[in-house]
């Protein structure tokens, strides 16, 4: 058998969302929070957990599924390693070496699915493993986070990108518009290299791309699951939009309130938008289990814009009080999103039992 059973891909699982915990924590005490993290210097690593550890994790898991060889699973086990290892206060560049090692494996597994089907959308989707890997790799030369974070925003944004162009083949973009789509490409490759303003246009015409392009205009009109995946990707694509704003008019000067605003809009904002919307799908395809869709799947979402917005309030005002207390909203939003999606699993186990 070449594939590895869901059982033995669920330590895989508590790997990535080890990294998503500890990540958060990491945040929360960036912005003056006590939290009884392992080490204070994790506060550092924030980013690389949340980004590499957790979302390198999961998606080398879902692509590794999709793959369906085991070859693949050795991204998600490496990134998993990894970020365990930067957790518990290995050396870090064991920890960042296993996180690239995991790119590598990722960027490969995507261009063995580009070989299969050559395809707009399998091109992104190899495109942002590679732009993690380009992330992963400055980032063990020396390079600091800040500069790398644009290869790492590139990644999610680029793979999510894919992911909803592969769904658009229900209703296929024009070729004016798979150009337009490439010149957007383009615009986010020129900004991750060169320019944060560029890199702010480029999302801000994604943003404009998708709602225009993605089906969930016409689904947001439907019922249960199908309108809350709909509701999740529209209100994403408002934040990455507003991402885009921030950056093109401000830029990404590290430290800024403006950086703060700008990366908390597009990774919280838009990515775990996307996350929320998509958990009912990818969860029954990675572990074989089911997750019965519930009204109270929108309280999670609810609490995530919520929180956005009073953090977002917070570094418009300058108001610290304001910023720490979306961070913590933020946090629990995360916590509702885990809970409710355990629960909707018992609860899937209970009406097949």
């Amino acid at each position: 058998m070449a594939d590895v059973r869901p059982p033995y891909r669920i330590p895989l699982l508590v790997l990535g969302f080890a990294s998503l915990i500890i990540g958060v924590g990491a945040g929360l005490l960036r912005l003056g929070w006590a939290v009884p993290l392992p080490a204070t210097e994790l506060a550092a690593l924030h980013g690389p957990l949340m980004v590499s550890g957790f979302f390198g994790t999961v998606i080398g898991l879902e692509r590794a599924v999709a793959l369906a060889r085991r070859w693949a699973y050795l991204g998600p086990l490496a990134s998993g390693a990894g970020g365990f290892l930067l957790i518990i206060g290995a050396p870090a560049t064991t920890g960042q070496a296993l996180l690239t090692a995991g790119s590598v494996v990722l960027t490969f597994a995507s261009l063995s699915v580009f070989q299969r089907q050559r395809a707009l959308f399998t091109f992104t989707l190899a495109a942002g493993a590679a732009s993690w890997l380009l992330g992963n790799l400055l980032w063990l030369g020396g390079a600091s986070v800040f500069a790398v974070v644009p290869w790492w925003a590139g990644f999610l944004v680029l793979t999510i990108a894919g992911e909803r162009l592969e769904l658009s083949r229900f209703l296929p973009p024009s070729p004016v518009a798979q150009r337009v789509f490439v010149a957007v490409l383009a615009g986010l490759t020129i900004g991750m290299v060169f320019q944060a303003q560029v890199f702010g246009a480029a999302l801000l015409a994604l943003a404009l791309w998708l709602l225009r392009q993605d089906i969930a205009r016409r689904t947001v009109k439907d019922k249960g699951l199908t309108r809350f995946i709909a509701v999740c990707l529209l209100s994403g694509y408002a934040w990455l939009a507003l991402a885009g704003g921030i950056m093109l008019a401000e830029g990404l000067a590290p430290g800024s309130l403006a950086y703060d605003a700008a990366l908390h809009a597009l990774m919280l904002g838009f990515v775990f938008s996307m996350v929320f919307g998509h958990a009912p799908i990818i969860f029954p395809a990675v572990l074989r289990v089911t997750v019965p869709y519930h009204p109270v799947f929108y309280v999670p979402l609810a609490l995530l814009h919520l929180s956005l917005a009073v953090r977002l309030t917070g570094d418009a005002t300058a108001l610290h009080e304001w910023r720490s207390a979306g961070g913590v909203l933020n946090a629990l939003a995360l916590l509702a999103f885990i809970l409710n999606t355990i629960a909707a699993v018992i609860r899937g186990r209970l009406k097949t039992s």
